[in-house]
């Protein structure tokens, strides 16, 4: 699959490896969990789903019946999967399961007509005829994120997620999917560690969801509980639909990103530039520092004609009474970023507190809590951002502040520098396991073990003494699935051969994380 222009994982694929997925993710797995490659559950018969497939049916092609719209007529051969002459029929369950996983959908559905594909079986993208019309809750659109359903709440539906733009084509007409899914995480005793998300979905070529969280099964799901692996279903009762052309491969690598730390140079000074840079260089998109809302509209232009993502926006608070507390603009930024699930990072400062000292929570707690309510509001999560010397200098404090604040999006980040600087790198574990499931954002870069200062601690990705191959493996095993940044700070010289020698680094080091896994086994 490729979403937009050849990407990392398309460049591990062809040269056989895995190496990313093994690294960072569960990849594609039977009922024992075993590594696979791409699965097609679309061809000649049906003997990829579950033996109940009622009146499904293979066909050579559908489309639109001319003498009634709400139904698909269908022409004799093999490739399309149909639920049955009237669209009531049981749902498919494919017999593989799934954890982390990149799928190709391609569907039809007649005038009024209504489907879904669950991931996992759990987990619904609304497949529905949306032409031109408008929505009546979130998520009951074409490539909606389907609600969640509680008797005993109001209203009973619930963390369903609008698509960005309605991508929809007229009914009658093929579309498609192209999905990044990444599956929830467990820890030894069962308990849930990170909820799942779908990490991209693309419909009929354009991006409609980025990075949203699901906390659990969405309505009409198959399980209401949740594992780490399931199978695929397509909903086969709400109305007449088709199916073909359906695959499922290894997720790849988490989205690897840089910070504007490491993209701005002499020659990379617009947003325009550094996107374009990027752009050829096959990161997933930038993190930046926020310098108002034009600046901000900018970027947002060129990573979207590049296909891009914006994943964060580095944004400051004051804690002291006699300092502005944040960027008043910040308000308007967010009507900017509606929709897009763009990360806040907020840095915390004080000149009355100490660094990490509990004094200053109480402000703290009410200053995220306004900017956490603020973000929500548009679809955005806030990730608390341990800097040394800062008053929010370590994870701990991260942690602690998020919890007190109390909102389903304040969460924290881990920046392997800053970390590095404050704490003994042995530390990590049982650090990870605190932060998780609120661990929104992890930076990196190469650094040397036992450094002291910056040009020890935030290198290239190629250099440096510390093991990132088992920091990226310990990272997996806490049950971390969202982004990684490349954090570039004060190592000067040429941007683009930076980031060069970073991704070209990020590459062998993630094959070097699962030699070393394999080998302990």
């Amino acid at each position: 699959m490729e979403l937009h222009g050849k990407t990392v994982d398309a460049i591990l694929l062809s040269v056989g490896v895995f190496c990313l997925v093994s690294a960072m993710g569960t990849g594609i797995q039977d009922a024992r969990g075993s590594q696979t490659g791409r699965v097609y559950l679309t061809g000649d018969d049906l003997s990829t789903w579950q033996e109940n497939t009622g009146q499904w049916e293979i066909v050579g092609d559908v489309f639109m019946n001319p003498q009634n719209e709400s139904l698909l007529s269908s022409k004799p051969g093999t490739g399309v999967a149909l639920n049955g002459p009237t669209g009531r029929t049981v749902n498919l369950l494919s017999k593989k399961e799934f954890g982390d996983v990149k799928a190709h959908i391609e569907f039809m559905v007649p005038k009024g007509s209504n489907s879904g594909v669950y991931f996992m079986g759990r987990y619904e993208i609304q497949v529905f005829d949306s032409w031109q019309k408008t929505s009546e809750y979130p998520g009951i659109e074409c490539g909606g994120i389907y609600q969640r359903w509680d008797e005993n709440k109001e209203p009973k539906g619930f963390e369903g997620h609008s698509p960005r733009v309605n991508a929809s084509r007229p009914p009658g007409q093929w579309q498609n999917f192209d999905v990044i899914f990444r599956a929830p995480r467990f820890d030894e005793n069962g308990k849930k560690i990170a909820n799942a998300r779908f990490e991209k979905i693309v419909h009929n070529g354009v991006v409609i969801h980025e990075d949203v969280e699901l906390t659990g099964p969405t309505r009409a799901s198959a399980y209401e509980d949740e594992k780490p692996a399931g199978p695929l279903m397509l909903q086969g009762d709400h109305g007449p639909v088709a199916y073909r052309n359906i695959w499922i491969e290894p997720a790849g690598a988490n989205p690897f990103f840089a910070m504007d730390t490491a993209t701005k140079d002499a020659k990379h000074q617009t947003a325009k530039e550094q996107v374009d840079m990027l752009k050829e260089l096959e990161y997933k998109g930038i993190g930046t520092g926020y310098e108002g809302c034009a600046k901000l509209a900018e970027m947002l232009g060129e990573l979207d004609k590049s296909g891009l993502r914006l994943f964060s926006i580095y944004l400051g608070v004051n804690l002291d009474p006699d300092q502005q507390k944040y960027d008043p603009t910040l308000k308007d930024a967010m009507k900017i970023l509606s929709g897009r699930n763009t990360i806040l990072w907020v840095f915390v400062q004080s000149r009355v507190h100490k660094p990490s000292t509990p004094e200053g929570d109480a402000r703290a707690v009410e200053i995220i809590g306004e900017i956490a309510d603020m973000a929500a509001e548009a679809g955005v999560r806030v990730a608390l951002y341990p800097h040394y010397g800062f008053w929010l200098e370590r994870v701990e404090d991260a942690v602690r502040v998020a919890e007190k604040a109390n909102r389903e999006n304040v969460g924290v980040t881990l920046n392997l520098c800053h970390w590095l600087r404050v704490d003994d790198e042995n530390n990590l574990k049982p650090l990870l396991k605190l932060a998780m499931p609120r661990l929104f954002v992890v930076t990196i870069n190469g650094a040397d073990s036992g450094g002291k200062d910056w040009k020890q601690l935030i290198r290239t990705l190629d250099r440096g003494s510390f093991d990132l191959p088992g920091f990226l493996i310990t990272l997996k095993s806490c049950g971390y699935t969202g982004p990684v940044g490349f954090q570039g700070y004060g190592i000067g010289g040429d941007a683009y051969e930076n980031l060069k020698r970073s991704v070209d680094a990020w590459h062998r080091i993630s094959q070097k994380s699962l030699a070393e896994r394999e080998s302990a086994k």
